[in-house]
């Protein structure tokens, strides 16, 4: 078996390799791996004849010793089928040196020049200990280790190949060894094209000038780049599958076509429908895969592209959306009118179509909702509207909000009358701005001395629904003309109450007086003994209010002067039971009120809210509610100063067009209900006035 031994090393000698190879293969066999493209440089130097030596193929010819070994047989006709074996090594988990933790990238094999690298436990200072695992291209089988020519053995080939080293064989002396072990990590790593370097746990090429980019290796970075594309590919084509799939198609096919479908609209429809939601669920799991596979490249991009000039290029793929889904189904119904569907535009409700088309967008139906939009579609063009809502008028197939008639027909609210010119009037006592009424009184008379000891009342009526029924009234001003006797010590103090619209004295309301912002009593003298004095609180355009009695109660206190403060107190009568002590008399020569009287007519506001119920055409309903909350809001407008309006409106209903108080409460449901549906609506809380 001599031949074998030397056929091997004869075998295994380096043609072109670095100077250190040769010394390599002097090695004993147990601790050499030799290391080669194929097959090829090997097998013909078992068969060549050298100069001086026969050769040596008669030892397989039919006479040979060997023609029948089965090893020999399997080997060349593996050789003539071109099969290979390849290894994959792995490290032991040892203790590490000076270089421990490296790894190094080989280049892939070129030439069948053998790369040799020892194997050695006495090295372990060095590099990790390899496992070697065969990996073949042919028939799997044994290996024999002891026979390396019949084996041809090559690193496994990847674009992230990796060796891992661990000790080497004592063949140097030791003062060689560190730098052989350079120079052999060179030759592997850096492929003779520069020199391994290795700092701070990382190591990489100092490029030669003959091989500036030896440390990016083209090949291997445009491979996973490839990868990258055919993922990307691959990524379409699950998204487009699943738009073409039967669950999908099915889905659009069921959807309604009278009415705009927006996003929402969609997301109900898509999550009822469980046959897409696993066919979505089967998408998102084929893409996790790929998600996956992506990343793991990308990291081994950007580890191969760290010591390059230039940066890797790929893009990432994006998973779509539930709500990406949802507007593809847009532009699927409303986008689709020609060969590729542009994309839809909820917010403008339009198509943005591909560059080479120059029209996409079919027939949007119209939108259904609340306020301006749609109650129902158009029956014979689903594109515009064929109802409204509440508060809307249809208009050239939109809804435009619906604006109140005027209410000069029903309540003249309006008037020219500034303050500065009530001012004047009321100074001139000017009969034109005077609301004629009737006084009352059962503790005195207009124009009579009496005694103010005793609280005195008095009220100025109307009587509206007997004499004046077409006629509402405003009050601006109310005015009194008061005289005492003189010397009198007496200070009339005066409790107005204001009803509206008439009813009981328990539903008016109390003037609060000089309370915040709200005005006093002016006081002008009549005469220049100072006996009698016009009392006159303005209203004006801000306080003024709807009246049809003015209550008035007057009571009387005593005026003094306090010696120690020097200021004006007052305390109330005693009862005085000797005629000869009397404080003085008092008489009221007149009581008016000053303002103004609106037209008013109650059948044409019965009209309106008998329409509630039975309207007279379609959408007069609409009109009458909306006329109904301008004159609440109107007559509201005008309640007096205090945290909440008064519900004056009610009182109107109540005691101007005698209605019950079902009726009353009914009519304001209706009208709060139909606010609620308007654009922009404006609710506020009222007190009740009025049973």
């Amino acid at each position: 078996m001599r031949w074998q031994c030397s056929a091997r090393l004869r075998g295994l000698r380096p043609v072109a390799a670095a100077p250190w190879a040769a010394l390599l293969a002097l090695g004993l066999p147990g601790w050499v791996l030799a290391v080669s493209a194929t097959a090829a440089a090997v097998v013909p130097e078992h068969h060549a004849s050298t100069a001086g030596q026969p050769p040596l193929d008669w030892l397989l010819t039919d006479r040979g010793p060997f023609h029948r070994a089965q090893e020999y047989t399997d080997f060349v006709e593996r050789y003539r089928q071109g099969f290979t074996t390849r290894y994959r090594i792995y490290r032991h988990k040892v203790p590490l040196g000076p270089l421990k933790g490296f790894h190094f990238r080989t280049a892939a094999a070129t030439s069948p020049t053998p790369l040799i690298f020892p194997v050695s436990k006495q090295g372990e200072k060095w590099l990790p200990a390899p496992r070697v695992t065969e990996t073949r291209t042919g028939p799997l089988g044994c290996s024999n280790y002891d026979n390396l020519d019949s084996v041809s053995s090559v690193l496994v080939q990847s674009p992230e190949n990796k060796v891992q080293l661990l000790g080497l064989q004592v063949l140097l002396p030791e003062y060689l060894r560190e730098r052989f072990v350079a120079a052999a990590l060179s030759y592997i790593t850096c492929s003779s094209e520069g020199e391994l370097i290795c700092k701070g746990n990382d190591c990489w090429c100092k490029c030669s000038p003959t091989f500036p980019e030896c440390n990016c290796p083209d090949a291997d970075i445009q491979a996973m780049e490839d990868s990258l594309l055919q993922i990307q590919d691959s990524w379409a084509t699950h998204n487009r599958q699943f738009e073409e799939s039967e669950e999908f198609q099915a889905l659009l096919k069921r959807l309604p076509d009278d009415r705009f479908l927006n996003s929402t609209a969609i997301s109900q429809f898509w999550a009822v429908d469980t046959s897409l939601q696993h066919r979505y669920q089967q998408l998102g799991a084929s893409l996790r895969v790929l998600f996956k596979k992506t990343h793991r490249i990308v990291r081994r991009l950007f580890n191969l592209c760290k010591r390059c000039h230039r940066q890797p290029r790929f893009r990432l793929p994006k998973e779509r959306s539930l709500p990406y889904w949802w507007n593809r189904i847009q532009s699927l119904l409303y986008c689709g009118e020609s060969t590729f569907p542009g994309t839809f535009l909820e917010q403008s409700h339009s198509c943005t179509c591909p560059y080479d088309q120059s029209s996409c967008q079919g027939p949007i139906p119209c939108a259904l909702g609340e306020g301006p939009a749609c109650a129902h579609c158009a029956p014979d063009n689903s594109t515009r509207c064929g109802s409204c809502n509440p508060g809307y008028v249809l208009a050239q197939g939109l809804c435009r909000p619906e604006v109140a008639e005027s209410l000069e027909n029903f309540l003249g609210l309006e008037t020219d009358l500034q303050d500065l010119e009530l001012k004047y009037l009321l100074q001139k006592r000017d009969s034109r701005i005077e609301v004629h009424s009737i006084f009352i009184s059962n503790d005195m008379r207009l124009g009579s001395w009496f005694d103010p000891s005793w609280r005195k009342r008095m009220l100025l009526t109307l009587k509206s629904n007997k004499y004046k029924p077409g006629l509402v009234h405003v009050m601006l001003a109310l005015s009194l003309q008061i005289c005492l006797t003189k010397n009198s010590t007496l200070e009339p103090v005066m409790a107005i109450y204001v009803n509206p619209f008439g009813g009981s004295h328990s539903e008016s309301w109390f003037m609060p007086v000089s309370e915040g912002s709200f005005p006093d009593w002016e006081r002008t003298n009549v005469d220049a003994a100072a006996q009698c004095q016009n009392w006159t609180i303005t209203l004006g355009n801000r306080w003024k209010t709807f009246f049809e009695t003015v209550h008035v109660y007057l009571r009387s206190r005593i005026k003094s002067l306090d010696d120690n403060s020097n200021e004006t107190i007052y305390y109330e009568p005693l009862e005085m039971t000797d005629p000869s002590k009397n404080l003085g008399y008092m008489k009221i020569n007149t009581l008016q009120v000053f303002g103004y009287s609106l037209p008013f007519d109650p059948d044409a506001i019965r009209d309106l809210i008998l329409q509630l119920d039975y309207p007279y055409t379609q959408g007069s309903q609409d009109s009458a509610l909306l006329q109904l909350i301008e004159l609440r809001d109107r007559v509201n407008q005008l309640s007096p100063p205090g945290k909440v309006r008064l519900d004056l409106f009610s009182c109107l209903l109540r005691h101007r067009l005698k209605l019950a108080n079902n009726e009353v409460g009914r009519i304001q449901s209706s009208l709060r209900a139909f606010n609620s549906k308007l654009p922009n609506p404006v609710e506020y809380e009222t007190g009740k006035l009025c049973s």
